[in-house]
């Protein structure tokens, strides 16, 4: 069994070695854990290797080999939404967002590395309608799917975002947040009382919330009416 730590740190690994061929070094790893310190990381990578599941290439720098990975209960029916940004220079905004605690509470759910998320109520893919008032069910999502950070879900209503692959009665994974890039899929705020689920555009000092269904028109707000709450990373649906 691993530690949450250690799922995120193998998992980071195996997706940047499989992209650039080379494995990361000890300040990205930092980074992507959010951790205060290397040392961490070396106690994890040991830990990683005492288990089977990293090794060293030693006398190589930044030579680690992913043995294995935990079998992972995935549900078919999971996709995961995350895209890596294509835009390093890239600045985004600050839309700043007013989430309690509460509403990101996780907790680890099986030895498969999966955690359950609250699921607190429903979210507009249409006209906005009230969300995030109460503590619904739980979810139970691969850990593989959200990497780090905060999460909760989202029951969707409504058919704007079709066009997006988001249907009336799915399921979203929000990771919680308050900075967006223009084009990703966000919970966004309006004047502290209509919650929805759109795709994000900026436009001067102007917020764009855009559906991804023709039949909807999209929504421009003054950048202060507007409070991120997260942004999409992973959907569930059930048949």
């Amino acid at each position: 069994m691993l530690t949450r730590k250690q799922h995120e740190l193998l998992i980071f690994i195996d997706r940047h070695l499989k992209t650039t061929g080379f494995s990361p070094s000890f300040e990205e790893m930092k980074e992507a854990l959010q951790l205060k310190s290397k040392s961490g990381i070396h106690r994890l990578i040991s830990a990683l290797e005492e288990r089977g599941f990293l090794r060293r290439r030693h006398h190589r720098a930044r030579a680690l080999e992913v043995v294995r990975l935990p079998e992972a209960l995935t549900p078919r029916t999971m996709v995961s939404l995350e895209a890596p940004r294509t835009d390093p220079g890239f600045a985004p905004n600050v839309i700043r967002g007013d989430f309690t605690q509460r509403l990101v509470g996780v907790r680890a759910a099986s030895e498969a590395g999966a955690v359950a998320l609250p699921v607190l109520g429903r979210i507009a893919a249409g006209s906005p309608i009230e969300a995030l008032r109460d503590d619904g069910p739980q979810i139970e999502v691969p850990m593989a799917l959200l990497g780090s950070g905060e999460h909760f879900a989202l029951d969707v209503s409504g058919d704007s975002m079709v066009e997006a692959g988001i249907l009336d009665g799915d399921t979203v994974i929000i990771r919680r947040g308050d900075i967006a890039e223009t084009g990703q899929i966000v919970v966004a705020l309006i004047d502290d009382q209509e919650v929805t689920l759109k795709r994000l555009r900026r436009r001067g000092n102007s917020i764009a919330l855009e559906p991804a269904n023709a039949a909807y028109e999209t929504r421009i707000f003054p950048s202060d009416r507007v409070k991120l709450q997260g942004r999409l990373v992973a959907l569930f649906r059930r048949y």
